[in-house]
């Protein structure tokens, strides 16, 4: 014979179990924060003192495509004495064209 108690309690328990684990289901998986590039880690630690994301959209930006970009960044390095090697200056051009600039993919470019 079944007690009446638990004739209560048992559902009441279900449903309360129920409303709690339904927002923890009903949440999308969370996607991870992809790793930053070598690109962007150089970037933060040696050029946003000076340089905030403004600076890069002002008007009389110099870099007018990837190979203006590439300059500027090997320019500025030299100029911090950073001592960057090319693939240092390439990660950063990089970074910054995918982040801020957009400039098509060059020949020059691709074949590196």
């Amino acid at each position: 014979m079944r007690s009446p108690l638990l004739a209560v309690v048992c559902p009441l328990l279900l449903s309360v179990l129920t409303a709690v684990a339904w927002p923890v289901q009903a949440q999308p998986a969370s996607v991870p924060t992809p790793a930053p590039t070598r690109g962007q880690l150089l970037y933060d630690t040696h050029c946003i003192e000076c340089h905030d994301a403004q600076v890069h959209w002002r008007a009389l930006s110099q870099a007018r495509d990837w190979k203006d970009l590439l300059y500027q960044v090997n320019r500025w390095q030299a100029a911090a004495q950073l001592g960057w090697s090319e693939d240092d200056i390439a990660e950063v051009t990089q970074h910054l064209n995918d982040t801020i600039y957009k400039f098509a993919i060059t020949r020059e470019r691709a074949s590196r």
